[in-house]
């Protein structure tokens, strides 16, 4: 074997491990406490979840440095923030949102059945919850008469489901994901 050879496979071998240390790098962990425990998490704009359920915050593993924070949820105003995150360490934010008026009906109502748990579920664009909070009889997004865009999209950033829906006064319309991702 050539001593270039030997070189090459070398170099290669260690740009693989300097690669795979980098995509792998350390992890600390990131809690949000929101007004509201409905609102949506966006890490550097990539949706991670709620910020709580069941009035327990949770809490998402985020790679170590510095992250733009945003918190989405339909009933009131998005904020950013940003946070450092610390490897093995837990960074918590604090944000309080600012209610918005009250829409006017009449409403239809929006569910959602098939999806992960916590897949995103946008309406026109706009944040709207995650899938869990429309999936049953009891449940489901009330938005005012009209013509919706709907788009269900995983927690890993997979879309899963996306439909134009007609809600009309007083009815139910369910968007079925394709599988849950």
């Amino acid at each position: 074997m050539k001593i270039s050879s030997i070189y090459r496979r070398l170099a290669a071998i260690g740009i693989l491990l300097i690669g795979g240390s980098l995509a792998f790098g350390e992890t600390g962990t990131l809690k949000v406490k929101a007004t509201t425990g409905r609102a949506g998490i966006f890490v550097d704009d990539k949706y991670v979840g709620p910020a709580a359920n069941f009035g327990v915050t949770r809490s998402y593993a985020v790679e170590a440095g510095e992250h733009t924070i945003t918190v989405r949820e339909p009933r009131y105003e998005t904020a950013t923030t940003h946070a450092t995150v610390v490897a093995k360490k837990t960074v918590t934010v604090k944000v309080d949102l600012k209610a918005l008026p009250e829409p006017k009906g009449p409403f239809g109502r929006l569910r959602v059945q098939g999806a992960e748990k916590y897949a995103a579920v946008y309406v026109n664009g706009g944040y709207m919850g995650h899938a869990d909070e429309f999936d049953n009889f009891a449940q489901g997004l009330l938005l005012p008469a009209g013509s919706y865009s709907v788009k269900i999209v995983s927690v890993s950033g997979t879309p899963v489901a996306e439909q134009k829906v007609e809600l009309k006064a007083n009815e139910t319309v369910i968007v079925r994901a394709s599988g849950k991702a």
